[in-house]
Protein backbone atom coordinates (compact mmCIF):
# COMPACT_ATOMS: atom_id res chain seq x y z
CA UNK A 1 0.00 0.00 0.00
CA UNK A 2 1.40 3.55 -1.03
CA UNK A 3 1.89 6.19 1.65
CA UNK A 4 -0.30 8.87 -0.05
CA UNK A 5 -3.19 6.00 0.09
CA UNK A 6 -2.16 4.89 3.27
CA UNK A 7 -2.59 8.06 5.00
CA UNK A 8 -5.61 8.85 3.00
CA UNK A 9 -7.84 5.85 4.63
CA UNK A 10 -6.55 6.80 7.75
CA UNK A 11 -7.81 10.41 6.83
CA UNK A 12 -11.16 9.31 5.80
CA UNK A 13 -11.30 6.88 8.46
CA UNK A 14 -11.01 9.07 11.24
CA UNK A 15 -13.83 11.83 9.91
CA UNK A 16 -15.99 8.49 9.68
CA UNK A 17 -15.23 8.08 13.25
CA UNK A 18 -15.82 11.70 13.86
CA UNK A 19 -18.83 12.04 11.73
CA UNK A 20 -20.46 8.84 13.89
CA UNK A 21 -20.12 10.26 17.29
CA UNK A 22 -21.30 13.56 16.49
CA UNK A 23 -24.17 12.56 15.06
CA UNK A 24 -24.42 10.38 18.39
CA UNK A 25 -23.36 13.41 20.34
CA UNK A 26 -26.32 15.21 18.43
CA UNK A 27 -29.42 12.44 18.82
CA UNK A 28 -29.00 12.64 22.34
CA UNK A 29 -28.77 15.94 22.91
CA UNK A 30 -31.92 16.43 20.84
CA UNK A 31 -33.21 13.57 22.95
CA UNK A 32 -32.12 15.17 26.24
CA UNK A 33 -34.04 18.42 24.84
CA UNK A 34 -37.34 16.68 24.21
CA UNK A 35 -37.21 15.18 27.40
CA UNK A 36 -36.90 18.17 28.71
CA UNK A 37 -39.73 19.77 27.14
CA UNK A 38 -41.72 17.05 27.50
CA UNK A 39 -40.67 17.45 31.47
CA UNK A 40 -41.72 21.18 31.18
CA UNK A 41 -45.19 20.42 29.91
CA UNK A 42 -45.81 17.97 32.51
CA UNK A 43 -45.25 20.47 34.92
CA UNK A 44 -46.76 23.35 33.44
CA UNK A 45 -50.38 20.71 33.27
CA UNK A 46 -49.95 19.92 36.35
CA UNK A 47 -49.47 23.32 38.14
CA UNK A 48 -52.07 24.43 36.23
CA UNK A 49 -54.48 21.50 37.48
CA UNK A 50 -52.55 22.94 41.11
CA UNK A 51 -53.89 26.20 41.17
CA UNK A 52 -57.56 25.06 39.75
CA UNK A 53 -57.69 22.55 42.57
CA UNK A 54 -56.76 25.08 45.18
CA UNK A 55 -59.04 27.70 43.79
CA UNK A 56 -62.03 25.16 43.51
CA UNK A 57 -60.82 23.85 47.75
CA UNK A 58 -61.05 27.32 48.84
CA UNK A 59 -64.09 28.05 47.07
CA UNK A 60 -65.91 24.58 48.40
CA UNK A 61 -64.54 25.56 52.45
CA UNK A 62 -66.30 28.87 52.09
CA UNK A 63 -69.48 27.62 50.19
CA UNK A 64 -70.13 25.25 53.42
CA UNK A 65 -70.04 27.86 55.73
CA UNK A 66 -72.50 29.71 53.88
CA UNK A 67 -74.32 26.59 53.09
CA UNK A 68 -77.14 27.18 55.99
CA UNK A 69 -78.18 30.93 55.11
CA UNK A 70 -78.76 29.51 51.70
CA UNK A 71 -81.24 26.52 52.43
CA UNK A 72 -85.02 26.48 51.29
CA UNK A 73 -86.58 27.48 54.83
CA UNK A 74 -84.13 30.59 54.94
CA UNK A 75 -85.61 34.07 54.04
CA UNK A 76 -84.40 36.26 51.50
CA UNK A 77 -83.20 39.95 52.39
CA UNK A 78 -84.64 40.93 49.12
CA UNK A 79 -85.95 39.04 45.50
CA UNK A 80 -85.69 40.05 42.32
CA UNK A 81 -87.48 38.56 39.13
CA UNK A 82 -85.93 38.93 35.18
CA UNK A 83 -87.87 37.42 32.55
CA UNK A 84 -87.17 36.51 29.19
CA UNK A 85 -90.13 35.94 26.30
CA UNK A 86 -89.41 35.17 22.75
CA UNK A 87 -92.72 34.07 20.23
CA UNK A 88 -92.02 32.14 17.38
CA UNK A 89 -95.31 31.39 14.65
CA UNK A 90 -95.42 27.97 13.02
CA UNK A 91 -97.61 28.88 9.69
CA UNK A 92 -97.39 25.38 8.27
CA UNK A 93 -98.78 23.94 11.82
CA UNK A 94 -101.08 27.12 12.57
CA UNK A 95 -99.50 27.69 15.88
CA UNK A 96 -97.83 30.00 17.93
CA UNK A 97 -94.67 28.96 20.15
CA UNK A 98 -93.67 30.96 23.29
CA UNK A 99 -90.18 31.27 25.22
CA UNK A 100 -90.08 32.05 28.42
CA UNK A 101 -87.15 31.95 30.58
CA UNK A 102 -87.40 33.22 34.49
CA UNK A 103 -84.93 33.70 36.41
CA UNK A 104 -85.40 34.02 40.41
CA UNK A 105 -82.30 36.01 42.23
CA UNK A 106 -82.64 35.81 46.02
CA UNK A 107 -80.44 37.79 47.91
CA UNK A 108 -78.96 36.87 51.25
CA UNK A 109 -76.89 39.30 53.72
CA UNK A 110 -74.58 37.24 55.47
CA UNK A 111 -72.48 38.49 58.38
CA UNK A 112 -68.64 38.28 57.72
CA UNK A 113 -67.54 36.91 61.60
CA UNK A 114 -65.58 33.78 60.47
CA UNK A 115 -64.78 34.70 57.04
CA UNK A 116 -61.42 36.62 57.96
CA UNK A 117 -62.83 40.17 55.70
CA UNK A 118 -62.90 43.45 56.63
CA UNK A 119 -66.47 44.22 56.23
CA UNK A 120 -69.18 43.28 58.70
CA UNK A 121 -71.27 41.39 56.51
CA UNK A 122 -72.02 40.37 52.30
CA UNK A 123 -74.47 39.64 50.09
CA UNK A 124 -74.66 36.26 48.47
CA UNK A 125 -77.43 35.26 45.61
CA UNK A 126 -79.14 32.34 45.18
CA UNK A 127 -80.23 31.64 41.79
CA UNK A 128 -83.50 29.42 39.95
CA UNK A 129 -83.88 29.34 36.47
CA UNK A 130 -86.88 28.17 35.19
CA UNK A 131 -87.49 27.57 31.25
CA UNK A 132 -91.16 27.41 29.75
CA UNK A 133 -91.95 26.63 26.86
CA UNK A 134 -95.70 27.45 25.25
CA UNK A 135 -97.77 25.67 22.26
CA UNK A 136 -100.76 27.88 21.02
CA UNK A 137 -102.98 26.37 18.08
CA UNK A 138 -104.28 29.53 16.21
CA UNK A 139 -107.68 28.45 14.66
CA UNK A 140 -109.06 27.70 18.49
CA UNK A 141 -107.81 30.97 19.51
CA UNK A 142 -111.08 33.59 20.49
CA UNK A 143 -110.57 36.75 18.29
CA UNK A 144 -111.56 39.21 21.39
CA UNK A 145 -109.68 36.62 23.96
CA UNK A 146 -106.27 36.26 24.99
CA UNK A 147 -103.81 33.65 23.40
CA UNK A 148 -104.90 30.11 25.52
CA UNK A 149 -101.99 27.35 25.69
CA UNK A 150 -103.38 24.49 24.53
CA UNK A 151 -100.26 23.03 25.22
CA UNK A 152 -97.28 23.67 28.00
CA UNK A 153 -94.35 21.63 28.09
CA UNK A 154 -91.94 22.63 30.72
CA UNK A 155 -88.88 22.28 30.25
CA UNK A 156 -87.63 23.28 34.32
CA UNK A 157 -83.73 22.98 35.45
CA UNK A 158 -83.32 24.41 38.84
CA UNK A 159 -79.68 25.44 38.94
CA UNK A 160 -77.45 23.95 41.90
CA UNK A 161 -77.88 25.24 45.33
CA UNK A 162 -74.75 27.64 45.11
CA UNK A 163 -74.08 29.03 41.63
CA UNK A 164 -70.39 28.61 40.94
CA UNK A 165 -69.77 31.50 38.99
CA UNK A 166 -71.91 34.01 40.41
CA UNK A 167 -70.07 32.66 43.94
CA UNK A 168 -66.68 32.68 42.22
CA UNK A 169 -67.29 36.21 41.31
CA UNK A 170 -68.53 37.59 44.64
CA UNK A 171 -65.83 35.84 47.12
CA UNK A 172 -62.95 36.39 44.33
CA UNK A 173 -63.69 40.12 44.77
CA UNK A 174 -63.72 40.13 48.89
CA UNK A 175 -60.93 37.52 49.17
CA UNK A 176 -58.42 39.29 46.86
CA UNK A 177 -57.21 41.13 50.11
CA UNK A 178 -57.07 38.26 52.53
CA UNK A 179 -53.60 37.35 53.69
CA UNK A 180 -52.14 34.11 51.85
CA UNK A 181 -51.16 32.54 54.26
CA UNK A 182 -54.94 32.12 55.57
CA UNK A 183 -56.32 30.91 52.38
CA UNK A 184 -53.79 28.20 51.76
CA UNK A 185 -51.58 26.23 53.91
CA UNK A 186 -47.65 24.85 52.98
CA UNK A 187 -48.79 21.25 53.68
CA UNK A 188 -52.22 21.90 51.17
CA UNK A 189 -50.06 23.08 48.16
CA UNK A 190 -47.01 20.18 48.69
CA UNK A 191 -50.05 17.90 48.87
CA UNK A 192 -51.97 19.08 45.88
CA UNK A 193 -48.63 19.45 44.26
CA UNK A 194 -47.00 15.39 45.08
CA UNK A 195 -50.73 14.65 44.02
CA UNK A 196 -51.23 15.92 40.40
CA UNK A 197 -47.08 15.66 39.65
CA UNK A 198 -47.76 11.77 40.35
CA UNK A 199 -51.09 12.00 37.70
CA UNK A 200 -48.10 13.35 35.07
CA UNK A 201 -45.15 10.91 35.81
CA UNK A 202 -43.17 13.00 37.39
CA UNK A 203 -41.61 11.64 40.37
CA UNK A 204 -39.06 14.12 41.23
CA UNK A 205 -38.33 16.03 44.78
CA UNK A 206 -39.29 19.39 44.62
CA UNK A 207 -39.45 22.66 46.71
CA UNK A 208 -42.00 25.81 46.37
CA UNK A 209 -43.03 28.92 47.40
CA UNK A 210 -45.96 31.22 47.05
CA UNK A 211 -44.74 35.07 46.13
CA UNK A 212 -47.10 38.06 46.16
CA UNK A 213 -45.26 39.89 42.89
CA UNK A 214 -41.61 39.96 43.95
CA UNK A 215 -42.26 39.31 47.88
CA UNK A 216 -41.99 35.98 49.40
CA UNK A 217 -45.05 34.83 51.30
CA UNK A 218 -45.19 32.53 54.16
CA UNK A 219 -46.36 29.90 51.89
CA UNK A 220 -42.74 28.12 51.09
CA UNK A 221 -40.61 24.97 51.91
CA UNK A 222 -37.23 25.35 53.52
CA UNK A 223 -34.95 24.88 50.83
CA UNK A 224 -36.57 26.61 48.14
CA UNK A 225 -34.55 29.10 46.32
CA UNK A 226 -36.10 31.99 43.63
CA UNK A 227 -33.20 32.23 41.81
CA UNK A 228 -33.49 28.35 41.05
CA UNK A 229 -37.24 28.32 40.92
CA UNK A 230 -37.96 26.52 37.58
CA UNK A 231 -41.40 27.20 36.98
CA UNK A 232 -44.56 29.05 38.04
CA UNK A 233 -48.16 29.77 37.73
CA UNK A 234 -50.81 32.39 38.74
CA UNK A 235 -53.03 31.49 41.59
CA UNK A 236 -56.29 32.52 43.21
CA UNK A 237 -57.03 34.84 39.62
CA UNK A 238 -59.71 37.71 40.09
CA UNK A 239 -62.82 38.66 37.62
CA UNK A 240 -60.22 40.51 35.46
CA UNK A 241 -58.15 36.69 35.07
CA UNK A 242 -55.32 38.69 37.04
CA UNK A 243 -53.54 38.09 40.06
CA UNK A 244 -50.57 39.11 42.10
CA UNK A 245 -49.83 35.49 43.56
CA UNK A 246 -47.87 33.05 41.80
CA UNK A 247 -46.39 29.50 42.64
CA UNK A 248 -43.34 28.95 41.99
CA UNK A 249 -41.80 25.28 41.69
CA UNK A 250 -38.27 24.26 41.75
CA UNK A 251 -36.67 20.78 40.74
CA UNK A 252 -33.47 20.41 42.50
CA UNK A 253 -32.49 17.17 40.76
CA UNK A 254 -34.10 18.14 37.74
CA UNK A 255 -30.67 17.55 35.46
CA UNK A 256 -30.11 14.01 36.69
CA UNK A 257 -33.28 13.19 36.47
CA UNK A 258 -33.75 13.71 32.98
CA UNK A 259 -30.02 12.16 32.39
CA UNK A 260 -31.62 9.48 34.17
CA UNK A 261 -34.18 9.46 31.64
CA UNK A 262 -32.00 8.89 28.63
CA UNK A 263 -28.89 6.97 30.67
CA UNK A 264 -29.40 3.80 28.74
CA UNK A 265 -28.87 5.76 25.78
CA UNK A 266 -25.89 7.03 27.37
CA UNK A 267 -24.37 4.25 28.63
CA UNK A 268 -25.25 2.15 25.27
CA UNK A 269 -23.54 4.92 22.88
CA UNK A 270 -20.45 5.24 25.26
CA UNK A 271 -20.11 1.48 24.72
CA UNK A 272 -20.42 1.36 21.01
CA UNK A 273 -18.47 4.37 20.61
CA UNK A 274 -15.97 2.92 22.94
CA UNK A 275 -15.39 -0.39 21.23
CA UNK A 276 -15.66 1.19 17.36
CA UNK A 277 -12.49 3.71 18.82
CA UNK A 278 -10.59 0.66 20.07
CA UNK A 279 -11.08 -0.77 17.07
CA UNK A 280 -10.35 1.69 14.76
CA UNK A 281 -7.16 2.27 16.80
CA UNK A 282 -6.55 -1.13 17.20
CA UNK A 283 -6.77 -1.32 13.37
CA UNK A 284 -4.88 1.98 12.64
CA UNK A 285 -1.72 0.37 14.89
CA UNK A 286 -2.02 -2.69 12.89
CA UNK A 287 -1.77 -1.25 9.56
CA UNK A 288 1.46 1.36 10.60
CA UNK A 289 3.06 -2.25 12.38
CA UNK A 290 2.18 -3.98 8.83
CA UNK A 291 3.87 -1.10 7.17
CA UNK A 292 6.94 -1.10 9.67
CA UNK A 293 6.96 -4.82 9.08
CA UNK A 294 6.71 -4.41 5.48
CA UNK A 295 9.58 -1.70 5.52
CA UNK A 296 11.57 -3.79 7.78
CA UNK A 297 11.43 -7.01 5.69
CA UNK A 298 12.18 -5.04 2.73
CA UNK A 299 15.75 -3.54 4.70
CA UNK A 300 16.34 -7.35 5.49
CA UNK A 301 16.23 -8.79 2.31
CA UNK A 302 18.05 -5.71 1.00
CA UNK A 303 20.51 -6.31 3.70
CA UNK A 304 20.34 -10.36 2.82
CA UNK A 305 21.17 -9.37 -0.66
CA UNK A 306 24.07 -7.44 0.05
CA UNK A 307 25.77 -9.98 2.86
CA UNK A 308 24.91 -12.76 0.03
CA UNK A 309 26.21 -10.84 -2.78
CA UNK A 310 30.04 -11.03 -1.33
CA UNK A 311 30.30 -14.37 -0.21
CA UNK A 312 28.88 -15.19 -4.08
CA UNK A 313 31.04 -13.18 -6.08
CA UNK A 314 33.61 -14.50 -4.26
CA UNK A 315 32.95 -18.14 -4.27
CA UNK A 316 32.57 -17.50 -8.37
CA UNK A 317 35.62 -15.47 -9.29
CA UNK A 318 37.67 -18.71 -6.88
CA UNK A 319 35.34 -21.10 -9.20
CA UNK A 320 36.68 -19.91 -11.98
CA UNK A 321 40.31 -18.76 -11.13
CA UNK A 322 40.64 -22.66 -10.35
CA UNK A 323 39.09 -23.67 -13.76
CA UNK A 324 42.16 -21.80 -15.29
CA UNK A 325 44.62 -24.28 -16.55
CA UNK A 326 47.44 -22.51 -14.90
CA UNK A 327 46.00 -22.22 -11.68
CA UNK A 328 44.59 -25.68 -11.87
CA UNK A 329 48.09 -26.85 -11.52
CA UNK A 330 49.38 -25.07 -8.61
CA UNK A 331 47.96 -26.87 -5.86
CA UNK A 332 48.89 -24.16 -3.24
CA UNK A 333 46.40 -21.82 -5.23
CA UNK A 334 43.64 -24.19 -5.45
CA UNK A 335 43.77 -24.87 -1.51
CA UNK A 336 43.41 -21.53 -0.47
CA UNK A 337 40.78 -20.90 -3.16
CA UNK A 338 38.83 -24.17 -2.11
CA UNK A 339 39.44 -22.41 2.03
CA UNK A 340 37.85 -19.50 0.21
CA UNK A 341 34.74 -20.95 -1.02
CA UNK A 342 35.06 -22.95 2.44
CA UNK A 343 35.15 -19.75 4.79
CA UNK A 344 32.43 -18.16 2.49
CA UNK A 345 30.30 -21.14 2.34
CA UNK A 346 30.16 -21.14 6.11
CA UNK A 347 29.21 -17.41 6.34
CA UNK A 348 26.45 -18.40 4.47
CA UNK A 349 25.56 -21.05 6.77
CA UNK A 350 25.88 -18.92 9.51
CA UNK A 351 23.22 -16.04 8.45
CA UNK A 352 21.27 -19.03 7.73
CA UNK A 353 21.24 -20.41 10.94
CA UNK A 354 20.56 -17.05 12.36
CA UNK A 355 17.22 -16.57 10.93
CA UNK A 356 16.16 -20.14 11.84
CA UNK A 357 17.26 -19.85 15.21
CA UNK A 358 15.20 -16.57 15.85
CA UNK A 359 12.05 -18.64 14.15
CA UNK A 360 12.68 -21.23 16.60
CA UNK A 361 12.83 -18.84 19.38
CA UNK A 362 9.35 -17.27 18.07
CA UNK A 363 7.90 -21.08 18.01
CA UNK A 364 9.24 -22.01 21.14
CA UNK A 365 10.66 -25.04 19.33
CA UNK A 366 14.54 -24.16 20.74
CA UNK A 367 15.67 -26.44 23.64
CA UNK A 368 17.40 -23.89 26.13
CA UNK A 369 18.73 -26.26 28.79
CA UNK A 370 20.13 -24.56 31.63
CA UNK A 371 22.62 -25.27 34.26
CA UNK A 372 24.62 -23.35 37.01
CA UNK A 373 27.26 -21.01 35.95
CA UNK A 374 29.61 -18.06 37.15
CA UNK A 375 28.71 -15.13 34.89
CA UNK A 376 32.27 -13.72 34.89
CA UNK A 377 33.45 -17.24 33.41
CA UNK A 378 30.62 -17.01 30.35
CA UNK A 379 31.93 -13.00 29.71
CA UNK A 380 35.80 -13.76 30.23
CA UNK A 381 34.79 -17.08 27.20
CA UNK A 382 32.85 -14.34 25.03
CA UNK A 383 35.82 -11.82 25.06
CA UNK A 384 38.33 -14.65 23.74
CA UNK A 385 35.53 -14.71 20.79
CA UNK A 386 36.60 -11.32 19.68
CA UNK A 387 40.11 -10.65 21.58
CA UNK A 388 42.06 -10.81 18.12
CA UNK A 389 39.78 -8.47 15.82
CA UNK A 390 40.23 -5.96 19.10
CA UNK A 391 43.74 -6.15 18.66
CA UNK A 392 43.79 -6.31 15.09
CA UNK A 393 42.29 -3.25 15.52
CA UNK A 394 43.92 -1.33 18.01
CA UNK A 395 41.41 -1.63 20.26
CA UNK A 396 40.67 -3.14 23.84
CA UNK A 397 37.92 -4.77 25.92
CA UNK A 398 38.41 -4.12 29.79
CA UNK A 399 36.62 -5.98 32.02
CA UNK A 400 35.42 -4.39 35.70
CA UNK A 401 33.70 -7.33 37.00
CA UNK A 402 32.78 -5.74 40.66
CA UNK A 403 30.15 -8.32 41.42
CA UNK A 404 30.92 -10.26 44.64
CA UNK A 405 28.54 -12.97 43.35
CA UNK A 406 27.64 -13.86 39.81
CA UNK A 407 26.22 -17.58 39.97
CA UNK A 408 23.51 -17.50 37.77
CA UNK A 409 21.12 -20.41 35.96
CA UNK A 410 21.83 -20.28 32.44
CA UNK A 411 22.45 -22.10 29.12
CA UNK A 412 26.22 -22.12 28.35
CA UNK A 413 26.27 -21.64 24.40
CA UNK A 414 23.28 -19.06 24.26
CA UNK A 415 24.26 -16.85 27.03
CA UNK A 416 27.68 -16.85 25.76
CA UNK A 417 26.67 -15.82 22.33
CA UNK A 418 24.41 -13.13 23.70
CA UNK A 419 27.60 -11.29 24.90
CA UNK A 420 29.68 -12.21 21.47
CA UNK A 421 26.84 -10.28 19.94
CA UNK A 422 26.88 -7.17 22.12
CA UNK A 423 30.66 -7.34 21.85
CA UNK A 424 30.21 -7.70 17.84
CA UNK A 425 27.85 -5.18 17.43
CA UNK A 426 30.04 -2.70 19.72
CA UNK A 427 33.16 -3.54 17.37
CA UNK A 428 31.47 -2.72 14.17
CA UNK A 429 29.38 0.70 15.28
CA UNK A 430 32.89 1.96 16.47
CA UNK A 431 34.66 3.92 12.99
CA UNK A 432 37.76 4.21 15.03
CA UNK A 433 39.56 1.38 17.59
CA UNK A 434 37.11 0.12 19.56
CA UNK A 435 37.17 0.54 23.40
CA UNK A 436 34.97 -1.48 24.88
CA UNK A 437 34.38 -1.71 29.14
CA UNK A 438 32.56 -4.43 31.32
CA UNK A 439 31.71 -4.09 34.09
CA UNK A 440 29.68 -6.21 36.74
CA UNK A 441 27.96 -5.46 40.14
CA UNK A 442 25.03 -6.43 42.61
CA UNK A 443 21.82 -5.23 43.18
CA UNK A 444 19.87 -7.00 45.34
CA UNK A 445 19.34 -10.80 43.94
CA UNK A 446 20.07 -9.64 40.89
CA UNK A 447 23.35 -9.45 38.76
CA UNK A 448 23.91 -6.73 36.55
CA UNK A 449 26.29 -6.91 33.58
CA UNK A 450 27.01 -3.89 32.00
CA UNK A 451 29.05 -3.63 28.31
CA UNK A 452 29.91 -0.03 26.95
CA UNK A 453 31.16 1.12 23.82
CA UNK A 454 32.71 4.93 22.48
CA UNK A 455 31.42 3.75 18.91
CA UNK A 456 28.53 5.43 17.20
CA UNK A 457 25.81 5.84 19.56
CA UNK A 458 22.32 5.88 18.34
CA UNK A 459 19.47 7.98 18.86
CA UNK A 460 16.58 7.48 21.09
CA UNK A 461 14.07 6.67 18.65
CA UNK A 462 16.46 4.13 17.53
CA UNK A 463 17.13 2.41 21.09
CA UNK A 464 13.52 2.20 21.21
CA UNK A 465 13.18 -0.42 18.34
CA UNK A 466 16.50 -2.06 18.64
CA UNK A 467 15.46 -5.37 19.88
CA UNK A 468 13.29 -6.02 17.35
CA UNK A 469 13.41 -8.37 14.73
CA UNK A 470 14.48 -7.07 11.24
CA UNK A 471 15.28 -3.69 12.47
CA UNK A 472 18.13 -1.41 11.71
CA UNK A 473 18.85 1.95 11.50
CA UNK A 474 18.43 3.33 8.33
CA UNK A 475 21.99 4.45 6.10
CA UNK A 476 19.99 5.10 2.58
CA UNK A 477 21.93 2.50 0.65
CA UNK A 478 25.24 2.72 2.51
CA UNK A 479 25.72 -1.12 3.69
CA UNK A 480 29.03 0.08 5.37
CA UNK A 481 28.35 -2.09 8.76
CA UNK A 482 27.07 -5.93 7.71
CA UNK A 483 24.18 -7.34 9.32
CA UNK A 484 20.77 -8.35 9.03
CA UNK A 485 19.12 -7.23 12.02
CA UNK A 486 18.65 -10.38 14.20
CA UNK A 487 21.22 -10.56 16.44
CA UNK A 488 19.89 -8.22 19.01
CA UNK A 489 15.96 -9.58 18.51
CA UNK A 490 17.85 -12.49 19.46
CA UNK A 491 19.65 -11.60 22.45
CA UNK A 492 16.30 -10.30 24.18
CA UNK A 493 14.80 -13.40 23.41
CA UNK A 494 17.33 -15.17 25.11
CA UNK A 495 18.05 -12.81 28.38
CA UNK A 496 13.83 -13.14 28.58
CA UNK A 497 14.26 -16.74 28.20
CA UNK A 498 16.45 -16.61 31.02
CA UNK A 499 14.14 -14.29 33.48
CA UNK A 500 15.92 -11.32 32.64
CA UNK A 501 15.90 -7.90 31.05
CA UNK A 502 17.76 -5.90 28.76
CA UNK A 503 18.21 -2.40 28.18
CA UNK A 504 19.78 0.08 26.03
CA UNK A 505 21.58 3.96 27.36
CA UNK A 506 22.69 5.77 23.94
CA UNK A 507 23.62 9.19 22.65
CA UNK A 508 24.60 10.17 19.01
CA UNK A 509 28.13 10.16 18.47
CA UNK A 510 28.79 9.17 22.29
CA UNK A 511 28.77 5.60 22.64
CA UNK A 512 26.22 3.07 23.54
CA UNK A 513 25.71 0.93 27.20
CA UNK A 514 23.90 -2.57 26.79
CA UNK A 515 22.57 -3.05 30.60
CA UNK A 516 21.58 -7.04 31.09
CA UNK A 517 19.95 -8.34 34.63
CA UNK A 518 19.44 -11.75 35.75
CA UNK A 519 18.43 -13.19 38.79
CA UNK A 520 21.05 -14.31 40.78
CA UNK A 521 20.55 -18.66 42.61
CA UNK A 522 22.08 -19.48 45.66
Amino acid sequence: MGKKLFILLVVLMSLSLIGIIFVQSFFINNTLKNEEKNFTLSVKRALSFVSRDIEEMELRNYILKIQPYLNKNSVADSTSIRQLLITTEDDINDKTIVHRNTVLEERFKVPSLFFEIDADSFNISKLTNERVKETYDNSQLDRNSRIAPVERVIEYSSMPALDRQMFEDTFKDFLKDVPIYKRITSLEVQVHLERELKKEGVNLGFEFAIYDDDLATNVFTENFEKSNAYYGVPIFMDNNNESSYTLWVDFPQRKKYLLSSILWMIVLSIIFTGIIVLAFSSAIHQLIKQRKISQIKTDFINNMTHEFKTPIATINLALDAIKNPKIISDQDKVKRYLGMIKDENKRMHAQVENVLRISKLEKNELNISKERLKLHDLVEDAITHVNLIVEDRNGYVKTHLNAAKSSVLANETHFTNVIVNILDNAIKYSEDEPKIDVYTENIGNNVILKIADQGNGMSKQVAKRVFEKFYREHTGNVHNVKGHGLGLAYVKRIVDDHQGHISVESEKGKGSTFIIKLPLIS
